[in-house]
């Protein structure tokens, strides 16, 4: 590959190193992808590359050097580094020689198509990266339509996000209101059946039909819980039983609980 090298204190170092620690503007939602599973994602959903990194030094095998080629011809620019400089810009252990600056999927949410028995997730206040990208991966797995993303508290382009959800940020339509009643009255206008995760004046997630309908949960963070905007429009309650001494699950893990009833009622499993 003919491409330039750069030292360390080349300006696209720091470039990368402000969207890693979100010290800097990132309009165009750029998010940090390592090493070759990342890579083979970023090729499999054409996703766009604007910058590449590529350290011969550090590849493994020639599956590496292979994706750097196909990289560098698709991405925007592209540079070789030293192991010195990779190490500085890298997080993880053994990446493959291979980062890149790539461009989070956007979603107009009003050109989401949804059919008769849609799926969609609504969470509130997400602080913690990790868990956001754990949340995404299992909406994932149950083939939920859409993430909606409320009163967001943590970053989208977070590398822990990305590696959390597997990727699937890249894949799974997520979008973004700047208050609950933007959301609400676009759950509305799409006629979904909503139903709030709460715990007071609520019925078990098992006992309402999902069947044939457009499905909307809601979940709100831990610390601050689902705000009252939620809760003037009139929708309906459920909760998990816990039978245990702990009162509440991990988010994620409460989303997959009912976000597998409701497909198993879709699909008549």
């Amino acid at each position: 590959m003919n491409i330039q090298p750069i030292g360390v204190h080349h300006p696209k170092i720091k470039h990368v190193q402000s969207v890693q620690n979100n010290s800097a503007p990132n309009p165009q939602k750029l998010f940090v992808a390592e090493g070759l599973w990342a890579h083979n994602l970023l090729l499999a959903n054409d996703t766009y590359v604007d910058t590449f990194f590529w350290c011969p030094e550090a590849a493994y095998g020639d599956e590496a050097r292979k994706r750097a080629e196909e990289i560098a011809a698709r991405a925007r620019v592209s540079y070789e580094v030293s192991l010195k400089t990779f190490t500085r810009i890298s997080e993880r252990d053994k990446p493959d020689g291979l980062l890149s600056l790539a461009r989070l999927p956007q979603w107009d949410p009003e050109a989401i198509r949804f059919g008769k028995s849609a799926l969609v997730m609504v969470a509130d206040g997400m602080e913690i990266p990790g868990n956001l990208g754990t949340l995404i991966r299992t909406l994932d797995a149950c083939r939920a339509d859409c993430l909606v993303l409320t009163n967001r508290r943590t970053r989208l382009t977070h590398p822990k996000v990305f590696r959390a959800s597997q990727g699937m940020v890249l894949t799974l339509p997520i979008v973004e209101f700047d208050s609950p009643e933007e959301a609400v009255d676009w759950l509305k206008r799409k006629r979904f059946d909503v139903y709030l995760a709460d715990t007071e004046n609520a019925r078990s997630y098992r006992s309402y039909p999902y069947e044939d309908r457009r499905t909307a949960f809601v979940l709100g963070a831990e610390r601050y819980g689902i705000p009252k905007a939620w809760y003037d429009a009139g929708f309906k309650r459920v909760f998990i039983p816990m039978m245990g001494s702990a009162d509440s699950l991990n988010v994620s893990i409460s989303a997959a609980v009912m976000l597998f009833e409701a497909r198993a009622q879709k699909e008549g499993w």
